[in-house]
């Protein structure tokens, strides 16, 4: 089955990194726990009809979440007090005021501004140790080509948990400032 996944364009190719610009997107956003679950069931009942309408929201791609916030950039980050944002991005079809209102006070529908992002793609399964391992990477390539990050990394999944290893697309983005 193919999902919605937000359009950019890749602006520059790097050796290990691309640049992409993306514009504005609406996101559903569940702040929890680093490390916890309940962000990612949160997020899907709220598409699957747990809002105020009742309404069904399509899945797109990526999952996007991390474990610390840029306080300036509102992306997928969480705070310095441990804890994780995860956000789902809404199809292209809704806006701010047309996004189905949650039921769930910890649930809020956000507006990620556009911007140029740095990625990192890599396979494999989407745990700590991969992640982590695909952040230094980004962040080292990056500083050798003395580009400015202005956020925190994300780590956005495409599959599901039942898609081979091998077969599953993973990345690190970062934002960054960008010519």
């Amino acid at each position: 089955m193919a999902y919605e996944e937000p359009p950019y364009d890749v602006v520059f190719k790097a050796d290990g990194y691309e640049v992409r610009e993306y514009d504005d997107r609406i996101a559903a956003q569940v702040s929890s726990p680093a490390r916890s679950n309940n962000a990612f069931r949160t997020l899907f009942k709220y598409i699957s009809g747990a809002n105020h309408s009742a309404e069904k929201v399509s899945m797109t791609i990526p999952v996007a979440q991390s474990e610390k916030i840029e306080m300036t950039v509102p992306v997928t980050q969480g705070s310095e007090s441990n804890v994780g944002y995860m956000q789902f991005f809404l199809p292209s079809s809704y806006t701010l005021e047309t996004a189905p209102k949650p039921t769930d006070p910890s649930l809020e529908v956000i507006k990620v501004e556009g911007g140029y992002y740095a990625v990192y793609s890599y396979s494999g399964r989407a745990n700590y140790k991969n992640s982590n391992d695909a952040e230094a990477q980004l962040l080292d390539r990056l500083s050798r080509d003395g580009v400015t990050v202005t956020s925190e990394v994300i780590r956005a999944t495409y599959n599901g948990p039942l898609t081979l290893p091998f077969n599953r697309r993973n990345e690190a983005m970062v934002r960054i400032v960008w010519p």
